[in-house]
């Protein structure tokens, strides 16, 4: 059986549960994996979704920042979730498909504005997190595994609108760009969307900043989908709908979207 499983950082379910609902629709998703659901889960606007078929839900959330959520048509079984930095913010949660298949969805720290680990909190804070998860796939190697999410770093030159003007910008510094890609190797994670789309500008987030997204057209690419080595060959057909960026009160993040078979 072949499965949609898309990841999207959404910065709102509250607010944009009709985009949800819009997608999952369009795009015949399965399994969709939510980031910045920014309510608790008491509060998760979940009637909607399980009148469409998603009655299967798992989530972490807190009041106005952060979250992650697991929305599917077909069984799925909490795996549990990790801590990271000694914080229980809510950026980490896992589920197990009925193949037994582990979805990771992660929401990494975005690190502020000044891309200085002594000067500013924030970027320490998301390098340590970077690190944390290295360790992780390090100790405990990645099996029939897919990590999606906002983890919030453009790795490659053509991940960004323009390499040499974001070398100093959080999301593509070279501190953020070597730590990721040790991340990356530790836990020999496929780059599904790279895999399927090898050369090419490809992004999924375009600033609210920017007047006219589309025609300026300075994104970067800060959602991946990622499969470990020993399934990636099950994963294709990868996607990155940009046309989602232009709907009524988007999300300044879009979908990326891929098959397991």
């Amino acid at each position: 059986m072949s499965l949609t499983i898309a990841t999207w950082n959404i910065n709102s379910v509250r607010i944009r549960e009709g985009l949800v609902r819009r997608l999952l629709v369009e795009e015949a998703v399965d399994v969709l994996c939510l980031q910045e659901t920014k309510a608790p889960v008491d509060k998760l606007p979940l009637e909607g979704f399980r009148e469409m078929g998603y009655r299967h839900v798992i989530a972490r959330g807190e009041k106005g920042y952060n979250g992650v959520m697991i929305l599917s048509r077909v069984p799925i079984e909490e795996v549990g979730h990790r801590s990271f930095c000694g914080k229980e913010d809510t950026r980490h949660i896992a589920a197990r498909l009925e193949d037994g298949t582990v979805i990771h969805n992660l929401y990494v720290p975005a690190g502020g504005y000044e891309p200085d680990p002594v000067l500013n909190p924030k970027f320490r804070h998301k390098l340590d997190f970077i690190e944390e998860m290295r360790a992780w796939f390090a100790q405990e190697q990645p099996e029939r595994a897919i990590l999606v999410g906002d983890l919030n770093v453009a790795p490659r030159e053509d991940d960004v609108w323009n390499h040499r003007q974001l070398l100093k910008v959080v999301s593509h510094t070279p501190m953020e760009t070597e730590a990721f890609g040790a991340m990356q190797e530790a836990g020999k994670w496929v780059d599904i969307v790279r895999k399927d789309i090898p050369t090419g500008r490809l992004y999924s987030w375009w600033s609210y900043r920017s007047p006219n997204w589309d025609a300026a057209d300075k994104g970067r690419r800060l959602d991946h989908f990622w499969a470990s080595s020993d399934i990636a060959a099950r994963v294709s057909g990868s996607r990155i709908p940009r046309h989602v960026r232009g709907w009524d009160t988007p999300s300044d993040h879009v979908p990326v979207i891929a098959q397991l078979v």
